[in-house]
């Protein structure tokens, strides 16, 4: 086991990895940028380090500072949490060339797997069902171009190779207004994500979001740990997670999950892993996968009782995983809100002062967040400032847990999202289960504020 890690984030992630590391018996280094000085896992750190000033270009997508801090520490691995630089391939490449164990996969893994079209042709290859579209990149003849979405069918969906976080798509429902979106997205792909490529896909027109989440190690062992259910999202964004996905049948998910298993197998995947699916009409479609710690991995832990961070860390240190297949055990319901600095309805981002802050609490209830009463939320980086995660013996018991939580929560000085978050828990729709993920911005359209 490591002695001491570096951790390469900020805000709730980073409080969570400095958790898993002191269980382990692990010394963490905290890095943090000028504006996040006074963050919570700041000042419990044994040890800190500022890596730049508030924009992330200059601190927490500062490769030669990150690393440098890792030097002058004497840490022995990175930990990127997710976002920033945690599937980026060059930064990875560049941590283990300097001396440094990067916990996650290989830089050759999550090149494969961050670029989409790739990564389709290494999940076809490995039998995991895909969305119908183009075989590879699209090609610049509009003439092709045409062939192809003739032949997927309309709607058809632009997707950039190497976007992610809900960037970098364009919906195309005729031939007329193909050749347009394809060559806008392309120019936005390349501005964004520095590299132009394009690939086509038929949209799915009311699919659900499932994802399973995966577990290797070096020693070409692998788990899957059943699905969360991401559907409840605005613009790609995700509010809502939950595990396991109502109405889905535990054989079809094991189905998908061995798949997934022996596509990590086949391309030597390391870590932790998240395969994304979009799920109509009993069908699994892979669209991506996450070659990171996500956001809403609690639901999974608070259902098969595994603790993925500290697993990732084990793995990355050549440990071999604890646990076989046969040893997984999901049980109960488990679901998370995301808590976002923001206007609940018109989603403004609203940092500032936090005068209050009071945690919800109770059997069942799980709190990850760095904030506190006088904390000063910055204008700098993402919305999110904690997820309140809930887990029940049915899915029923979980979502009136959540109920009361939320009402328990309380933040003042800022607005935040939580008033929004307590209407969705009483919606009938959403507490049958199932919805698509439309669902929400259709229902944002019709209680427009």
């Amino acid at each position: 086991m490591f002695k001491k890690i570096l951790v390469a984030n900020r805000g709730e992630i980073a409080l969570r990895i400095q958790r898993a590391c002191r269980e382990l018996g692990v010394k963490a280094v905290m890095v943090y940028s000028e504006a996040d000085r006074e963050a919570k896992y700041v000042k419990l750190a044994e040890e800190a380090v500022c890596i730049g000033p508030a924009p992330s270009p200059q601190s927490y997508l500062n490769m030669p500072a990150i690393i440098s801090a890792a030097e002058v520490t004497d840490a022995e691995a990175i930990h990127p949490g997710y976002g920033f630089l945690s599937e980026n391939a060059d930064f990875a490449e560049r941590v283990e060339k300097s001396g440094f164990q990067f916990i996650g996969p290989t830089p050759e893994s999550i090149r494969i797997m961050g670029d989409k079209v790739s990564a389709k042709q290494a999940m076809i290859k490995a039998g995991v069902p895909c969305v119908p579209g183009s075989e590879g990149e699209l090609p610049d003849d509009p003439v092709q171009i045409r062939r192809v979405a003739k032949t997927v069918g309309y709607p058809v969906i632009i997707k950039a190779a190497g976007g992610g976080g809900g960037r970098g798509m364009r919906v195309v429902h005729t031939e007329a207004a193909l050749i347009n979106a394809v060559q806008m997205t392309k120019a936005e792909a390349g501005a964004a994500f520095g590299n132009p490529a394009v690939y086509m896909e038929k949209f799915l027109q009311n699919p659900r979001h499932i994802e399973i989440q995966i577990l290797c190690d070096k020693h070409k062992n692998g788990v899957y740990l059943g699905e969360r259910d991401c559907s409840m999202q605005r613009r790609h964004q995700k509010v809502i997670e939950e595990a396991p996905a109502p109405g889905i049948a535990r054989k079809v998910i094991d189905k998908v999950g061995e798949r997934c298993i022996a596509a990590c197998k086949k391309i030597g995947y390391r870590g932790a892993g998240t395969f994304e699916f979009l799920y109509e009409d009993g069908e699994f479609y892979f669209i991506e996968m996450n070659t990171r710690v996500q956001v809403e991995h609690p639901v999974t832990e608070l259902i098969s009782g595994i603790d993925i961070v500290k697993t990732q860390i084990m793995v990355a240190a050549g440990e071999k995983l604890p646990f076989t297949q046969r040893d997984i055990t999901l049980r109960g319901h488990a679901i998370e809100c995301r808590i976002n600095a923001e206007d609940p309805y018109k989603f403004v981002p609203s940092p500032g002062r936090i005068t209050m802050w009071h945690a919800p609490g109770g059997p069942g209830v799980r709190v990850d967040s760095h904030i506190y009463t006088n904390y000063f939320v910055p204008p700098n980086y993402d919305s999110m400032i904690g997820k309140i995660i809930v887990h029940g013996d049915t899915r029923e018991q979980a979502l009136a847990r959540m109920r009361t939580a939320l009402l328990e929560t309380v933040v003042e000085g800022i607005n935040t999202n939580i008033p929004l978050h307590r209407e969705l828990l009483v919606d009938a729709k959403f507490m049958a289960g199932g919805t698509n993920i439309h669902y929400l911005e259709e229902w944002l359209s019709r209680h427009k504020r």
